[in-house]
Parts: C-alpha cells; structure tokens; sequence
C-alpha cells in the first residue's frame, strides 16, 4: 500500500471519526433537551415530530439519492443493514425478506 493511499485513509477515518463525533454531540443536546422537559408531554411531542419530520426529510432527501442504482450494491447496502440493526421503522424481519426476494429475482434473471 502506497504511503498516499495509507494518508489517504486515515484522513478518511479521521473525517469519519468527527463526523461521528459531531453526530453524538448533537444527539446528547437533545436527549438534554428531553430531559428539561421530562413530564410535559406537549414538549415532548412536539421534540418527537419534530424528529420525524427531520428523520423523512433525511430518509426521502439525502438518503434515497444516495442509494446504489447498481443491484448488486444495493443488495450488499441492504444485506449489511439487516446485520446491524435493520432500516428505521422497517423491522428486521421485513427487511430479510425483502433481501430474500431480491436474491430470488437475481438467481430467476441467472437461470434465464
């Protein structure tokens, strides 16, 4: 391995790491801002909407963009979901099938 693609990946773990980093900062604000309204039920409605509009906007936004277009890619996308936890609202077993049923189409499309 080259010395640029060793930086290369390091600087890419390194962008991960803070992005992560970043993501648990800001998670930590709201479980915070949760517990200064623990017991009002309005305000914590209103948190949970407010995450689920952020949760669709990222879902139906960034993240459907972002799905492979290749098959295959996606089937690996979808196989190493169902290894660590399964998609949002969509329970492990649902997902399993639906991994099932597309290995199925792919092993019709090789037999034709």
């Amino acid at each position: 391995m080259s010395d640029a693609s060793t930086t290369s990946q390091i600087d890419d773990s390194l962008v991960r790491g803070d992005w992560e980093a970043r993501l648990s900062s800001e998670l930590e604000s709201l479980e915070e801002l949760a517990a200064e309204v623990d017991g009002e039920a309005q305000a914590l409605l209103l948190l949970l909407r407010r995450l689920e509009e952020l949760h669709r906007t990222i879902q139906d936004g960034a993240f459907r963009s972002s799905l492979p277009s290749d098959r295959g890619e996606l089937f690996n996308l979808l196989k190493g979901m169902e290894k660590s936890g399964g998609w949002p609202y969509i329970p492990r077993l649902q997902l399993r099938t639906f991994m099932d049923l597309l290995q199925n189409d792919d092993d019709s499309a090789l037999a034709a």
